[in-house]
C-alpha cells in the first residue's frame, strides 16, 4: 500500500484518536447493565405502586414535588458516588443509584413532551420503552467491542488492584489481575506481581440470596431453552402470531374500527412491524428443510425487529400491560437464540 494512502493515513488517525480518550473500564458493560436493570425496575415497581394507591400526590397547598426531582436528586448522587469514591464497587452503586433516579426522571416524560402536561399520555408507555431498548442497545455494543488495548488493560489492572487496597483483594480478583497484564512484558508483570504482594488478602464474601436466585433462574433459562421440543411450537407461534396480527388489523380497517382507535397511528405502526416479522418469519419457516441454520437466523432477526421497533407501538397501545407480551417475546428469543447457537456449533463442528 502506498504510505500516504486514505486507508493508513485513517488507521494513523484512529490510533492518535484511541492514545488521546480516556482508557475504557474492562466492566463497563456491567455498569451499564446494572443502570438499565435498576431502571427499568424502578419503572416497573413505580407504574405499579402509583396504581394501586391512587396516584397520590407529594406536596400541598399549591405544590407538587414530581418524582422527576427525586429523580434528579439520585442521578446526581449515583454520579457524586462514582466520582468521589474509587473502584469498581463505587461505580456499580453509582450505576445503579443513577439508574434508580433515571427510572423516576423518565417515568414522568409524558409531561414534558405534551403542552398540557399529561402524565398519563399514552404514547409515553412508548417513549419510555424506546428508551431504555437504546440502552440495552448500547449496552450490547459495548460488551461486543470491548477489545482493550495493552495500556488499557494494564490500566484496569491497576485500577483493580487499587480499589482493593483499603479491603483487600481475593484470589480471583488477583487472577483477574494477572490474567489482565498478561502478555504485557517480563517487567510489567514482575511489577504487578510485586504491587499484588503489598495488598492484603481477603476472603470472598458469601453468597448473596438474590444472586443464588439469579443463578437458579438462570439455569432454569438455560434448562427450558435447551429443550429441543420447544422448538417447533416456538416457530408456529412465530409463523402465525404476526399473520394473525396483520390480518386482525386489516380487517378493524376495512369494517371502520380501526378509525374509534385512539392511537391508531401506533396501531398502525405495530401492524408494519409485524408485516415485517411475517415476512421473515414464513421465509425461515420455508428454509427450515433447505438450511436450519440461516432459518434461526431469520427467525432471530425478526424476534429483534418485533422488540426493537414493535414493543414500542405496543406500548402505545397497550401501555404497561405489554409488559408481558414483551417478556414472553424475550422467552421466545432465548429459545430460538439456543436453537441457532447449536446449530452454529454443529456446523463448525462438520467444516473441521
Amino acid at each position: 500500500m502506498v504510505p500516504g494512502s486514505p486507508r493508513r493515513g485513517g488507521a494513523r488517525n484512529l490510533g492518535w484518536l484511541r492514545r488521546r480518550l480516556p482508557s475504557r473500564a474492562i466492566d463497563a458493560a456491567a455498569y451499564l447493565q446494572a443502570f438499565v436493570l435498576s431502571g427499568v425496575v424502578t419503572v416497573l415497581a413505580l407504574r405499579a405502586y402509583l396504581q394501586a394507591t391512587g396516584y397520590p400526590q407529594l406536596g400541598g397547598g399549591g405544590l407538587h414535588i414530581a418524582h422527576v426531582l427525586w429523580g434528579g436528586l439520585l442521578l446526581a448522587v449515583g454520579l457524586g458516588v462514582a466520582l468521589v469514591f474509587l473502584g469498581g464497587g463505587a461505580r456499580t452503586a453509582g450505576a445503579i443509584i443513577g439508574g434508580i433516579g433515571f427510572g423516576l426522571f423518565i417515568d414522568e416524560v409524558g409531561k414534558f413532551v405534551t403542552a398540557r402536561t399529561d402524565y398519563f399520555y399514552a404514547p409515553a408507555a412508548g417513549i419510555i420503552y424506546g428508551a431504555f431498548a437504546l440502552l440495552v442497545l448500547l449496552t450490547q455494543a459495548v460488551r461486543g467491542r470491548m477489545r482493550l488495548t495493552p495500556d488499557e488493560r494494564i490500566a484496569n489492572a491497576l485500577d483493580m488492584m487499587l480499589g482493593g487496597v483499603p479491603g483487600g483483594l481475593t484470589d480471583r480478583r488477583r487472577i483477574a489481575v494477572l490474567r489482565l497484564v498478561q502478555g504485557a512484558g517480563p517487567t510489567v508483570e514482575a511489577a504487578m506481581v510485586q504491587l499484588l504482594d503489598a495488598v492484603p488478602r481477603r476472603e470472598p464474601p458469601p453468597v448473596r440470596f438474590w444472586r443464588r436466585a439469579a443463578d437458579r433462574a438462570r439455569r432454569l433459562a438455560a434448562w427450558v431453552a435447551a429443550r429441543r421440543w420447544l422448538v417447533w411450537p416456538v416457530v408456529v407461534y412465530l409463523v402465525v402470531g404476526p399473520v394473525v396480527t396483520v390480518v386482525s388489523v386489516a380487517l378493524a380497517g376495512v369494517t371502520g374500527e380501526l378509525d374509534q382507535r385512539r392511537e391508531w397511528g401506533a396501531v398502525l405502526g405495530s401492524s408494519v412491524a409485524a408485516l415485517i416479522t411475517a415476512v421473515l418469519s414464513v421465509r425461515a419457516a420455508l428454509r427450515l428443510r433447505g438450511d436450519r441454520l440461516d432459518a434461526f437466523r431469520l427467525f432471530k432477526l425478526a424476534l429483534l425487529v418485533d422488540l426493537l421497533f414493535g414493543q414500542i407501538f405496543n406500548f402505545t397501545v397497550n401501555q404497561f400491560g405489554a409488559v408481558f407480551a414483551l417478556l414472553f417475546d424475550l422467552f421466545l428469543l432465548g429459545v430460538v437464540t439456543a436453537e441457532h447457537r447449536r446449530l452454529r456449533r454443529e456446523a463448525t463442528l462438520y467444516r473441521r
